[in-house]
């Protein structure tokens, strides 16, 4: 299950004519990395109860721009806004209460914000109360509500929310068992470029859930989510090639991806490699060593 998301929205950009000439020129100075010019005007425009400056005070202390990183202020600007109203204060300060950034922990308090931004359309609110809702954090434990959050997010395209729902068909928690349904899920968040969904579906196609057994599907979908270095992936892609599953057997290759997955030690790699290393001369496994170090150095997007 995808954790939070995180916090640190874009600027906001609205004001209202009585601050517009303050507001627009300390965004332009924010623009102009002049934080320190920026700063100064929005402080002048939030302490007369500007929404958007009061968020914009908060984001800057958060990240440390023009002034030193300080969570405290960087919460209490974005209650200020969060107040008025304003959706990406509500959603910081709510990704703040939950993580403990600047204020004690508190799940009630996130879940309490994130249901206000959740209320004004903002997706990422909305998966984020999905997710409380799924793990019982500041809410009752709800798979229903969980679904409806998450089915509010889908409908904005938002890829997080996708998987989770997804999942939610696949487990079935808050609606019925459907194989079908999880995989058309999975595949959405896929086209995005989510790992964990292309994982799952490479998943579904091996086991034959909700689609027919295809095992070239499975490995193009796994190829996927390990060219993103999703280790389990690597580690299913190579013993497809030690089996010779959807592609052409290929020691060497199987050796690659469990080389590449046991980089920072993981142990079901470790002894995968071991078992395919048995079958391979000295040479085969120096190309394999050779083919993770060009992997490990070609840019990925």
């Amino acid at each position: 299950m995808p954790v939070l998301a995180a916090i640190g929205m874009a600027l906001a950009l609205a004001a209202v004519p009585a601050f517009a000439g303050d507001f627009e020129d300390g965004y332009k100075f924010y623009e102009s990395r002049d934080y320190a010019r920026a700063i100064k005007l929005f402080r002048r425009v939030a302490e007369q109860g500007h929404a958007a400056a009061q968020y914009n005070l908060g984001l800057m202390y958060r990240k440390g721009q023009g002034v030193a990183k300080d969570y405290r202020q960087a919460a209490f600007w974005y209650e200020k806004a969060a107040a008025r109203e304003n959706g990406f204060a509500q959603f910081d300060l709510a990704a703040m209460y939950a993580e403990g950034q600047g204020v004690a922990q508190d799940y009630k308090q996130a879940a309490s914000w994130f249901e206000k931004a959740a209320a004004q359309g903002y997706a990422s609110a909305q998966f984020n109360l999905g997710v409380m809702y799924t793990e019982g954090k500041g809410v009752a434990r709800d798979y229903g509500q969980a679904v409806f959050w998450y089915e509010k997010a889908t409908a904005q395209g938002y890829a997080f929310a996708q998987f989770n729902l997804g999942l939610m068909y696949y487990n079935a928690q808050g609606v019925a068992q459907d194989y079908r349904r999880a995989l058309s899920w999975y595949r959405k968040a896929a086209a995005q470029g989510n790992a964990e969904a292309q994982f799952n579906l490479g998943v579904m196609y091996y086991n034959g859930q909700g689609v027919a057994r295809d095992f070239k599907e499975a490995v193009s979908w796994y190829g996927k989510a390990a060219a993103q270095e999703h280790t389990t992936a690597q580690i299913s892609l190579g013993i497809m090639y030690y089996n010779g599953e959807g592609v052409a057997q290929d020691h060497v290759e199987a050796c690659k991806w469990l080389m590449l997955a046991g980089t920072n030690g993981n142990e079901v790699a470790g002894k995968n490699r071991e078992i395919v290393e048995r079958k391979m001369t000295p040479e085969q496994i120096a190309e394999a060593q050779r083919r993770a170090s060009v992997w490990m150095k070609t840019p990925r997007k």
